[in-house]
């Protein structure tokens, strides 16, 4: 009988997860149409939403999921930007998968090399180790000049178009509809990672990472491997990026692109994909909004709206929606 139940609920379980993801593709798919519609002109600010959407998505493996502190994970970003862009500028292989292959190859060894750092340390030591490693991105971008363009930006990127036949055009509408495609799928593959037994493993590690420890299992190794993960789910926003705007500039290595992807991910909410993707999209939209109503005190509001967020839906908005829909179907049941 309790075999029997525990089926029941595992099957249970299972549907419900299943249904949220699709719920999730459905929500993806609507809200780009929506904005495919409502922003014909303006498809190139839909892509880069899509690109930093991908960021902010790996940063919240770490973050989120993990428990990491890191306050540079714009270099995992830049360095599938460059990736993707050298492969073009330099080699002159233009065919965009290979290019996204370079980007994600680009994103998981700088996962690597910022990971094995970043975790020697815990907690506030993290974060300095993580903005010392993107001012060292930054500056070795820069130096690196006859490779990367320095401050001018590597420039020369030209894709071909995919599967030889949907071109890049000036519009904007084949990288909108690419970098769709990939957030789609990396969305996907995202759900089935934090629910299969490792995504389980690396939240137990936040929560307690002396029992995993005592039970046999690698905190370091775990959180390396995510680390890694979470490079090349980058180096795809970076590679998106590069592709779409056929330049890479050290803005894509900066601290500040760092910091602002940690302030999406806290506005809509850590520990959620679905939080981390609500962060970035309302976030960009309003900052886009009031930006262009007031070009002068623009960045008040955005300021003013982060500080009610922290104060009166400390788990973001996502999570906090997710907490009060619960909490109503528990007094109604």
């Amino acid at each position: 009988m309790t075999l029997v139940m525990n089926n029941e609920t595992e099957r249970l379980r299972h549907r419900r997860a299943l249904n949220a993801d699709l719920l999730g593709i459905a929500a993806i798919t609507a809200i780009a149409a929506i904005g495919y519609f409502a922003f014909p002109d303006n498809l190139a600010l839909l892509t880069r939403m899509i690109t930093i959407a991908l960021l902010v998505l790996s940063l919240d493996l770490v973050t989120g999921y993990c428990g990491v502190a890191t306050l540079g994970h714009a270099a995992l970003f830049g360095s599938g930007a460059y990736a993707a862009g050298i492969l073009s500028a330099h080699y002159g292989i233009n065919d965009p998968l290979l290019m996204m292959l370079a980007g994600i190859a680009g994103g998981a060894v700088a996962g690597l090399l910022c990971g094995a750092i970043i975790l020697r340390a815990h907690g506030l030591p993290q974060l300095v180790l993580s903005i010392a490693l993107i001012h060292l991105f930054h500056e070795f971008a820069n130096k690196a000049s006859s490779w990367t363009g320095g401050s001018d930006g590597l420039s020369g990127i030209a894709p071909d178009p995919i599967f030889g036949i949907f071109e890049f055009d000036l519009y904007g509408h084949t990288a909108f509809l690419f970098g769709l495609t990939l957030l789609v799928i990396v969305f996907v593959l995202l759900r089935l990672l934090v629910r299969s037994p490792f995504g389980m493993l690396c939240r137990g590690i936040r929560q307690d990472p002396l029992r995993i420890r005592a039970m046999g299992g690698s905190p370091k190794a775990a959180l390396i491997k995510m680390y890694v993960i979470s490079g090349a789910v980058a180096g795809v926003g970076g590679a998106l990026n590069a592709i779409s705007t056929q330049v890479v500039g050290l803005d894509s290595l900066s601290f500040t692109q760092s910091a602002e992807a940690l302030v999406m991910l806290v506005l809509g909410g850590t520990g959620s994909l679905f939080g981390a993707l609500s962060g970035t999209v309302i976030f960009m939209l309003f900052e886009d909004y009031v930006s262009a109503a007031n070009p002068f005190h623009w960045l008040t509001m955005v300021g003013a709206l982060l500080i009610a967020v922290v104060l009166f839906a400390p788990k973001g908005l996502y999570g906090t929606a997710v907490a009060f829909i619960g909490r109503r179907k528990e007094t109604r049941a």
